[in-house]
């Protein structure tokens, strides 16, 4: 099946995944400019620190608008934003309605599967990409209007699953020939091309653009990334109630023992509620397994040529080794 309009024609088939706090306008911007769709989450418009999801769209929109019209033979890529449709998001019934207003081109949907989130990106010729971490979960956002799937497998930053991508993507390959990208460890051009050769469209990356210029990061975070490699991720549901990857140097900062952690509590959990963390949680930080490939803090626009010129090298290497075979 052929991707949808808003998936074509990109620099590479890659989607800069929507971090919590992290993604703002200017990593959005830049990572759309540079070819990528470029995604933030719409909680991180928070209005109670002077910043609104209606003035982050209007941006984003007549920025790109103004790039598009300087450079029409290399346009920007399409941006997306991520709603959270857990129950305790309750800030997603006006998030819908600002989106829409604005036309947004991508939602990327989260935490949940909603047919009224569908139809309301399809209302304003939008389509929606909906995460999941099992097959089971793929059945149910499909069922409800999803037009695609973002694969997230074992070894992703954030809230991740627990799967294999070789065992995932080929359990929903197995009945879904829409629009698939995965997410996990994908940092390198290499890994991007892997995911495709998997059988998924295109690659979702997100702790790679932690260690960006443009990202709303704390210094000593970004650092962490460029130190860290994978065994220096821990998995855990402690901090918000669902399985995620953490940064062991982070949880020990904060006076934890990374090796030995507890299990959640249910109550703690907070998508959008005001309900406050423990305060030696402030500073835990979520990250993939795929971070061992970032060596410096770098504009995006950087760290996507490094993954984009990877990547084609990547397929004439296979490309010379797989034809000994044929």
């Amino acid at each position: 099946m052929s991707l949808p309009t808003q998936l074509q024609n990109l620099r590479i088939p890659l989607i800069g995944s929507p971090l919590f706090i992290i993604s703002n306008p200017d990593l959005v911007i830049a990572q759309c400019k540079a070819g990528i769709v470029g995604s933030f989450p719409a909680l991180n418009a928070r209005e109670k620190d002077g910043q609104s999801l209606d003035e982050w769209l209007t941006r984003i929109t007549e920025e790109l608008d103004r790039y598009n019209q300087a450079n029409p033979d290399t346009p920007a890529a399409p941006y997306a934003v991520n709603q959270i449709v857990h129950r305790s998001n309750e800030r997603l019934e006006r998030d819908i309605e600002i989106c829409v207003k604005h036309k947004v081109p991508v939602w990327i949907t989260s935490l949940g599967a909603r047919t009224e989130v569908n139809e309301a990106a399809h209302s304003v010729g939008g389509i929606t990409l909906h995460d999941v971490i099992n097959d089971r979960f793929a059945h149910k956002a499909i069922e409800k209007g999803a037009d695609g799937l973002i694969a997230v497998s074992a070894g992703a930053g954030g809230h991740a699953g627990a799967l294999s991508p070789l065992a995932l993507v080929r359990e929903i390959r197995a009945w879904f020939e829409g629009p698939l990208f995965l997410s996990g460890s994908i940092a390198t051009g290499d890994a991007l091309l892997a995911a495709q050769a998997m059988g998924a469209d295109g690659g979702y990356a997100g702790s790679a653009f932690i260690a960006t210029v443009e990202a709303n990061a704390d210094a000593r975070y970004k650092q962490m990334i460029v130190d860290s490699g994978a065994s220096d991720i821990v998995y855990s549901d402690l901090f918000t109630g669902v399985w995620g990857n953490y940064l062991k140097p982070s949880i020990a900062a904060a006076g934890m023992d990374p090796d030995n952690l507890e299990r959640s509590d249910p109550s703690k959990m907070d998508f959008g509620s005001e309900r406050e963390k423990p305060k030696s949680w402030k500073e835990i930080w979520g990250s993939g397994q795929g971070i061992g490939a970032i060596k410096d803090v770098v504009p995006a626009a950087q760290l996507i040529d490094r993954i984009a010129s990877e990547y084609f090298a990547a397929f004439d290497r296979l490309s010379t080794q797989v034809g000994r075979y044929r």
